[in-house]
């Protein structure tokens, strides 16, 4: 019986390890042009395999790109060999780094926006003391 519990474990750890070899793998893509679109980014990964989707991050002021972006692919196998063949080549005219996306770490969020973050020691000009006449 505890062959078979030793054997059934070893048996999940594979079957595991196989679903994650599977699974979908995002992409980073730095050092972009600033004119590469979703679309030319797209093209260059689909050599390589199905592409989910590819999106360059642009600023939410400017609408220019970042010089960043990101590509989804369902396949790692695919995703992997994409990486390797692009990492270091060029895209339209800039050598591009290319490797798989990290998450995004969790930072504490502290409260207090743009206020002051609810210091109790801001007040009038009387905790400046007394300026006077003269302002400078």
């Amino acid at each position: 019986m505890f062959r078979e519990i030793v054997l059934g474990a070893c048996l999940g750890a594979v079957s595991v390890e196989n679903k994650k070899e599977n699974k979908k793998m995002d992409i980073y893509v730095g050092n972009l042009a600033y004119a590469t679109t979703d679309d030319g980014l797209k093209a260059a990964f689909a050599a390589y395999g199905e592409v989910t989707s590819a999106r360059v991050v642009t600023d939410r002021m400017t609408g220019r790109s970042k010089g960043f972006g990101f590509v989804e692919m369902p396949d790692r196998g695919q995703a992997q060999a994409a990486i390797d063949a692009l990492n270091g080549q060029p895209l339209d005219g800039r050598p591009i780094r290319v490797n798989e996306s990290q998450p995004k770490p969790r930072t504490e969020r502290r409260g207090g926006g743009g206020f002051g973050g609810g210091r109790r020691d801001r007040g009038g000009r009387g905790d400046r003391g007394d300026r006077g006449d003269t302002r400078w």
